[in-house]
């Protein structure tokens, strides 16, 4: 299984993709991703594909759409 998952920390989101979802949310907040570095994170949302090539072109939809990653966040919102 693939996976793109978003993280949030306070006010920052950060979108992703890989094939370990366990291990990648670990290295997040270990400080082994550079973009990531210095915060803690939740996984907030996060999706399965059966193949990789799907899993990446949805990760790149939600990163360089505008519309589409507002529209997820939106939906994603907490009612703290």
């Amino acid at each position: 299984m693939y996976y793109v998952y978003v993280l949030e920390c306070e006010e920052h989101h950060y979108i992703g993709f890989t094939s370990d979802l366990k291990e990648r949310f670990a290295q997040h907040n270990d400080g082994r991703n550079t973009s990531t570095k210095g915060r803690t994170w939740i996984l907030l949302y996060y999706e399965a594909y059966r193949s990789e090539s799907a899993a990446r072109e949805r990760e790149r939809v939600l990163k360089r759409h505008g519309r589409t990653k507002q529209a997820l966040l939106k939906r994603l919102q907490r009612n703290d």
